[in-house]
Formats: structure tokens, C-alpha cells, sequence
């Protein structure tokens, strides 16, 4: 599922939204893997996400939607559809 936007890009324009610089981040990582993460030079863990996300006031889905769709909403409809379809399809027991 290739996009356009990408993770990197997703941080940085939610981190500018905010109004923070990457120096705002500094209880849960340096200004250098700030910037890395803005590059796309390093990839960060899950709960590593959480915890920027906690820094943005956001959930870490929303940063993800917005990794996915540029934050367009006919493109964040659907893909919030798709993954209520999937997370429902997945609590069905498995047909035999």
C-alpha cells in the first residue's frame, strides 16, 4: 500500500500543527532523532510512536491515517472504513 506521504512527512506536519519545534520532544528523545525520524532515516518502534504521539496530543492511529493519506478526507474515510471492516472481520470466528 504505497503512499505519496509517508511517515516522516506525517510527523513533521503534525509537529508544525502543533506548534512545536523538534526541540519539544526532548523528555522522550533528542532534536538528532527528531530530525532522523523527519528524514526517514531512522524508523521508530511502536512505542516510540506512542510516545511522540502522547508529545502531539494525538492518537497514534492519527498519525498513521495521516501517514496513509495525506490527511485528505475521502482517503481517511475509506481507510477508517477498510480497517473497521478488517478489525471486524477479524473478531468473527474462522470459518471451517
Amino acid at each position: 500500500m504505497p503512499t505519496k506521504r509517508s511517515l516522516p512527512a506525517a510527523l513533521k506536519m503534525a509537529r508544525k500543527s502543533r506548534g512545536l519545534s523538534q526541540e519539544g520532544f526532548s523528555d522522550i528523545s533528542s532534536r538528532t532523532y527528531i530530525s532522523s525520524l523527519e528524514r526517514g532515516t531512522k524508523n521508530p518502534t511502536l512505542s516510540k510512536i506512542t510516545a511522540i504521539c502522547k508529545v502531539l496530543a494525538i492518537h497514534p492511529l492519527t498519525l498513521l491515517t495521516l501517514s496513509y493519506t495525506a490527511g485528505k478526507e475521502p482517503e481517511v474515510d475509506a481507510l477508517l472504513a477498510r480497517v473497521k471492516r478488517e478489525i471486524s472481520s477479524l473478531n468473527r470466528p474462522a470459518k471451517r
